[in-house]
């Protein structure tokens, strides 16, 4: 009996293991808690002139300072009638410029890389940044299709959670023809207007050069490269 009884033990034991084997994140119980997607002190709202206004859910527990840069910069209305000034189709839509050619950005200083889990699916809120990884600063882009070969490269700040389809409407072109623009920008917590279609406001003034995200594809090329936009893209988006 106390053979069988040890037997017995010995398997609980082995039978035991795999369950604190499951724990394949260590990092997970130290995550913060995310904002409820109700919390209008973490929903931006931009009115685009595709039709619309896009909600989305900003992720301060995980990029505190690129969402409070946004925030900044949104109620000091700077995104207020800017371009989406790179659009590739089924990748993103970037817009954040006010020059308007990828070279743009604010007057305030760069915002330190908060590379993190969340990953670059569909409606993904990202800052563009150039090959610098502390460069990030106004503009960002928003992802129509998967493309996780950025994530933990770029930092992912919030998500679309109401009307992608007016992203989706987005011109498109590196520049477009006709850009799409955002009219208005808010936070949903100070109270914004509702939605109403108009020409967008003037464009605040221009910032300290950078470069954001672009796509080289081709034989050999093997993930998505973010990169300055080039020289003929100013002269088009000048001529405009």
């Amino acid at each position: 009996m106390r053979f069988f009884a040890g037997m017995f033990a010995l398997l609980g034991c082995l039978i035991a293991v795999p369950a604190s084997a499951q724990i394949t994140d260590p990092n997970a119980a130290v995550r913060k808690t995310p904002p409820l997607t109700t919390d209008t002190q973490n929903l931006l709202l931009l009115d685009l002139s595709t039709g619309g206004r896009v909600t989305i859910w900003l992720r301060p527990d995980v990029a505190p300072l690129m969402v409070e840069r946004i925030k900044t910069l949104t109620r000091q209305h700077f995104y207020d009638g800017l371009a989406f000034h790179r659009v590739i189709d089924g990748f993103m839509a970037q817009g954040g410029d006010p020059k308007g050619d990828g070279t743009g950005g604010s007057q305030l200083p760069d915002v330190k890389a908060e590379f993190n889990y969340l990953p670059h699916v569909r409606g993904a809120v990202s800052a563009a940044r150039s090959d610098k990884e502390d460069s990030a600063n106004s503009q960002f882009f928003i992802v129509f299709q998967p493309r996780l070969a950025l994530d933990k490269k770029y930092t992912v700040f919030g998500r679309v959670i109401d009307g992608m389809q007016y992203v989706d409407a987005i011109e498109r072109g590196e520049p477009p023809a006709s850009p799409s623009r955002i009219v208005h920008a808010y936070i949903a917590a100070d109270n914004p207007p509702a939605y109403a279609a108009g020409a967008p406001a003037a464009a605040a003034s221009l910032g300290a050069p950078v470069t954001l995200p672009g796509t080289k594809t081709g034989p050999g090329v093997a993930k998505p490269k973010l990169a300055p936009a080039k020289a003929p893209a100013k002269k088009a988006a000048a001529k405009k």
